[in-house]
């Protein structure tokens, strides 16, 4: 069992049930733009990136003056949808279980803060995390400056510091700031991938997240 003082998560696919809503928000603003809309494969492909990145790696023969306006139809195809989407079954009792413990939580997503603060303020999560960081206020994911900068926030060091995400982009970001990563298997990326990627555990359901961080994880603080 390891001694962990911060948990940060993912938000898109591991805490919330977005991947679909993500991607159709893509399509709709390649066809909006009037783009061949990417195969829905590429498009789950590119979730955890920030968006600006995401769009380029979708449309890449789009001209570069064009992207705030694929940028903006891409918010709007989102956030038309935002109030069906849900968090994964069981986060709120993990996330509650968690703090119970005395972790200290945190988000590091490719969100924007606005995107972010909607859906914390829509679930009534905000009181749980004690810091947050967004793509278009930090380099994109698989750069460690989310981390870092959480780290530093909430004086935790990388060896006392666990990333939970699904998607490659978190766990490379995880491997950069030299912190341990669990996949969760599933949101956007497949497990063959997260697997390959090396993390401690890839995990199929919160429930299972929520057993393996019991059996695996501890504070100092409480040790349990």
């Amino acid at each position: 069992m390891k001694t962990f003082d911060l948990v940060v998560f993912d938000w898109d696919g591991t805490l919330m049930d977005s991947a679909a809503a993500i991607v159709r928000a893509i399509l709709a603003a390649s066809l909006e733009l009037g783009l061949t809309p990417p195969a829905e494969e590429m498009a789950r492909r590119v979730i955890g990136l920030g968006l600006d990145e995401a769009l380029r790696h979708v449309a890449p023969g789009l001209p570069s003056a064009r992207y705030p306006e694929m940028a903006d139809a891409y918010r709007r195809h989102y956030f038309a949808g935002q109030r069906e989407l849900v968090l994964f079954p069981g986060v709120e009792d993990l996330l509650a279980r968690l703090a119970e413990r005395g972790f200290q939580l945190a988000v590091a997503t490719g969100k924007s803060r606005r995107g972010l603060d909607a859906a914390l303020d829509g679930f009534h999560l905000r009181a749980r995390f004690r810091a947050l960081r967004c793509a278009d206020r930090c380099f994109s994911k698989p750069h460690p400056q989310m981390l870092l900068e959480l780290m530093e926030e909430c004086g935790a060091t990388p060896e006392r510091t666990l990333m939970i995400g699904d998607t490659t982009y978190d766990l490379e970001m995880a491997k950069n700031a030299n912190v341990a990563a669990v996949g969760v298997c599933y949101g956007a990326h497949p497990a063959s991938v997260l697997r390959a990627a090396a993390p401690l555990a890839c995990i199929e359901s919160v429930a299972a997240l929520s057993d393996w961080l019991e059996k695996n994880a501890k504070t100092k603080s409480t040790g349990i």
